[in-house]
């Protein structure tokens, strides 16, 4: 599947799922949730602007703080850094790629809940990830209610 048509999909499935979102009834309890969880900042590392785009629109649909960089360093060069309490990032983009992004993180000490995402899977990468504590390991275009999912867990776990 050609990457502009995987895009149209994943894009077309979040505006019909973010509609119905913004529409949802919800209690007192959960709304008191989801302001905790505002506060928190969220990461996406992505080169592909229009994918960076993308979930940020989502995410922050969430009701969530989004912080969006175009590779590695950029992030890692950031103050949001210290601040972060999930990141979502690609795994193959030049210079630094998500798992020696991740590699860095826990070197300096940083303990940030990872989402990685991919248009190319392979399973000795996604164990690698796994295996060095990454929340989940997705597969582009992935459905947003999993997605979305993920993101709550990461949050727990911050």
């Amino acid at each position: 599947m050609p990457h502009r048509t995987v895009y149209n999909s994943f894009t077309t499935d979040m505006r019909k799922w973010r509609q119905c979102w913004e529409t949802r009834p919800r209690s007192r309890r959960t709304r008191t949730r989801e302001r905790a969880l505002s506060q928190a900042l969220i990461a996406i590392v992505d080169d592909d602007e229009a994918m960076r785009d993308a979930i940020q629109s989502l995410v922050q649909s969430l009701g969530h703080n989004v912080s969006t960089f175009a590779s590695a360093n950029e992030y890692l060069k950031s103050e949001q850094v210290h601040d972060t309490s999930c990141l979502i990032t690609d795994v193959q983009m030049p210079g630094l790629n998500g798992l020696d992004l991740q590699d860095h993180l826990i070197a300096q000490g940083h303990c940030i809940p990872i989402i990685f995402m991919t248009g190319f899977p392979d399973d000795g990468v996604r164990a690698r990830a796994i295996k060095a504590g990454a929340i989940d390991f997705l597969v582009k275009p992935f459905r947003p209610d999993h997605f979305i999912g993920c993101i709550d867990k990461a949050l727990k776990a911050a």
